[in-house]
């Protein structure tokens, strides 16, 4: 009767494994493919954490060296990943299992994103938050003593913390920031919707770059605003295309959000000049305005004119959205509006992640780790944009952030990518979304910040194939 090696203990691995002497194929090998039947049964799953490869070979009663030929195996394809000091997991399940079906129609998997590699944007590297430096400034933040009545501008510290953080990292010269003129917010998305209870009112026409930030486009919606596309190009909004007769241009002119552009002097003065003839502010999205590579961080929009200019800030790209907390910076009578509705409503960011971030700017902890972040977000855009050239795929957008543009020649095309990467893993995402009217751009905004460094390399290689498929057939249809 043929020898079988006994299955592992774990529960897991139990019903998944059995390896035979008498089988031509190496032990490793047969390894590799239990457990990859395994995750196409269903047996295995994204997130479960497999043994060692020391307790597994002495479970099957086989040498070490075949359960780590086979775990390398497995880590080479993708399915599994070890995490320092935590152990090895299984990251995805092969296409066609059952966790990785579709719902109908053979579709793409429904998947729990979170044991995804997501090569999205607008998702930090936290990753590079010094553990340390992060639980002393909460323990340091609890010290203090519980507040008594709320605080409608945001705690002191905060704003004084924001202050120097403008001046410093944002270039904020002429018409800097003072006290007076900086709240606490809740985030971009908290400061929008505050602005739309304010100073824009219910019934107001927006424009919203297109293709731009859809989450302010439907916090505007929901209070009874009007949104109407300004369009966009490789350089950022597109001034004299912007409508007439808008009371907001809300715009991201350091790093355009999809598209990855930088707003020129030029196109800024113009902007700053309709803005004062035709009577309307201009809404300053800086989401990741420290993070630029080939140049210091260009001066705010609200430094050239502070009379007609909010700015929004957040630590949610630059640190994480643990913390809940950014910062608005206005003319007077914004603040001013912005305060007494918040006095009216009884509503206003809470100060737990305002005092954090106090004690983590206080010994220069923030600082220490914008550069760390600065130098490991350049590498990582190095990293794509060499990987892809050599594949023959084009990138754009600016030497800043944590996202790139590959552009793709129809909205098919955008699918199919999206899709595919899908079944293998790893989520993407599609210009289409970023769309508040009809498409005008179509390619993958690809983010390199929210992974490892493994993944990200393990990934290129596929994307690129992927997208270098799709345009092989004809022009590309970004421009």
């Amino acid at each position: 009767m043929p020898h079988a090696v006994p299955a592992a203990s774990s529960p897991l691995l139990e019903p998944a494994i059995e390896l035979r002497r008498d089988d031509d194929r190496p032990l490793a090998v047969q390894l590799a493919d239990a457990l990859r039947r395994a995750a196409t049964l269903g047996q295995l799953r994204g997130g479960d954490r497999l043994p060692s490869t020391r307790a597994l070979a002495r479970h099957l009663a086989v040498s070490r060296t075949v359960t780590a030929a086979a775990y390398e195996q497995l880590h080479a394809e993708g399915w599994i990943v070890g995490k320092h000091g935590s152990g090895t997991y299984v990251t995805t399940a092969p296409p066609g299992s059952p966790s990785a079906a579709a719902e109908s129609g053979g579709g793409p998997a429904r998947r729990d994103t979170e044991s995804m590699v997501r090569l999205m944007p607008g998702i930090p590297w936290t990753g590079g938050i010094d553990r340390a430096a992060w639980r002393r400034a909460w323990r340091a933040a609890a010290d203090r003593e519980p507040d008594e009545t709320r605080r409608l501008a945001g705690v002191e510290q905060y704003r004084e913390a924001v202050v120097e953080h403008l001046l410093r990292h944002r270039g904020m010269t002429t018409g800097g920031p003072h006290l007076g003129t900086v709240v606490a917010t809740g985030g971009t998305t908290a400061a929008v919707t505050e602005l739309a209870a304010t100073v824009l009112g219910r019934g107001a026409t927006v424009a919203v770059e297109e293709p731009g930030y859809q989450r302010a486009v439907q916090t505007l919606l929901a209070a009874g605003a009007t949104v109407v596309p300004a369009p966009v190009d490789h350089a950022g909004i597109i001034v004299e295309a912007i409508p007439r007769g808008v009371r907001a241009v809300y715009c991201s002119p350091a790093h355009q959000y999809p598209i990855g552009g930088r707003l020129p002097a030029d196109r800024r003065v113009a902007l700053v000049e309709r803005a004062r003839a035709e009577g309307w502010l201009i809404v300053e999205d800086d989401y990741d305005g420290e993070l630029r590579y080939d140049v210091a961080p260009l001066p705010v929009l609200a430094s050239m004119a502070p009379d007609v200019v909010v700015h929004l800030g957040t630590t949610s790209k630059i640190l994480t959205p643990t913390l809940g907390v950014g910062w608005m910076l206005g003319p007077d009578r914004v603040v001013a509006e912005v305060l007494d509705h918040r006095e009216r409503t009884s509503t206003g960011p809470a100060p737990a992640g305002q005092r954090v971030l106090v004690e983590y700017a206080r010994n220069g902890d923030l600082g220490r780790h914008l550069r760390r972040l600065r130098r490991e977000l350049s590498q990582r855009r190095g990293l794509v944009v060499s990987r892809l050239a050599e594949a023959g795929i084009e990138v754009f957008g600016d030497e800043a952030g944590a996202h790139v543009v590959l552009p793709l020649p129809s909205a098919e095309a955008e699918q199919r990518v999206v899709d595919r990467a899908a079944e293998h893993g790893i989520v993407l995402d599609g210009l289409r979304r970023h769309h508040h009217g009809p498409r005008q751009w179509t390619g993958i905004a690809l983010g390199y910040a929210s992974c490892t460094r493994a993944d990200l390399e393990r990934s290129l290689g596929l994307v690129a194939r992927w997208c270098d498929e799709e345009v092989a057939g004809g022009a590309r249809a970004c421009r």
